[in-house]
């Protein structure tokens, strides 16, 4: 497999389409994504778990937002992990992560992941490089547990220029219902921006597997990278084609039967 390099993938790429043109294909495709997790969700056979990574307004909250609306709450759920607690720090470095893993039926996503722990962890110097050099391993096998009993695993990697990250940045500070967003660690994190690139070059070329591949989604243009994810989500579970299951032997006419028997009693 050849080694990916960031630099080759072009993050201000929309595909050669126009803003109008992926919006209706991406409405379309909340349709059909709806659709398949009802059936995924009725199924109760299989999961899929979800994994966006990028750094710092890349757009990983507004991801989830645009390609599972009209999903049933229900079937997906939105794991955000931050700094470990007291007790989580206590346990294996996975073991927060396989906690909130998708039950048979449902789509969980991971906005931000495992893959925290051999990104920030390197960046910040917060372990020995020993320590988070070993979990690229850990994470492989613990990804094809998963996939080995039953879940689909979908990583994408949201891949910004610096330019579009500043541009987010001024947007957090001037727009009123975007001040929430803003953090002054959000500064002094960009500062090791050519630091994080590398940490998930690394991340990306040492996690990519026959079972756990990643997709790498040009996201300077906040409307293509929605495009791209639900492309990638749709074609998932295209390929799963859950099924409505069957009913149960004689299911109509025993509900039939019921329904007639409860309306004469009512003569």
């Amino acid at each position: 497999m050849c080694a990916v390099n960031l630099a080759d993938f072009d993050t201000d790429d929309t595909g050669d389409m126009t803003r109008d043109e992926a919006l209706r294909e991406l409405a379309g495709l909340n349709e059909r994504i709806a659709e398949l997790q009802a059936r995924l969700y009725a199924e109760e056979k299989r999961a899929v778990l979800v994994v966006l990574q990028g750094i710092d307004a890349a757009g990983k909250d507004s991801s989830v937002k645009h390609v599972f609306r009209g999903t049933n709450p229900q079937g997906v759920r939105v794991f955000t992990f931050k700094e470990p607690t007291p007790e989580e720090a206590a346990h294996d470095f996975l073991w927060r992560y396989h906690q909130d893993a998708p039950a048979v039926g449902m789509i969980h996503v991971f906005n931000r992941s495992h893959y925290e722990d051999v990104l920030v962890v390197r960046v910040k110097e917060l372990i020995e490089e020993e320590r988070w050099r070993s979990r690229y391993d850990s994470i492989n096998d613990f990804e094809r547990m998963l996939v080995r009993e039953g879940t689909v695993i979908v990583k994408c990697f949201l891949h910004i220029s610096k330019h579009a990250q500043l541009d987010r940045f001024r947007e957090r500070l001037e727009r009123e219902d975007k001040h929430y967003k803003f953090s002054a660690n959000d500064v002094r994190e960009r500062r090791n921006w050519d630091a994080y690139q590398e940490a998930y070059e690394d991340a990306i070329n040492l996690t990519t597997t026959e079972w756990a591949p990643w997709n790498i989604v040009p996201s300077d243009h906040k409307w293509y990278r929605n495009l791209v994810v639900a492309r990638v989500v749709a074609e998932t579970l295209e390929s799963l084609d859950p099924q409505w299951p069957a009913p149960d032997e004689d299911l109509e006419a025993y509900a039939l039967d019921e329904l007639e028997e409860s309306t004469a009693s009512k003569r």
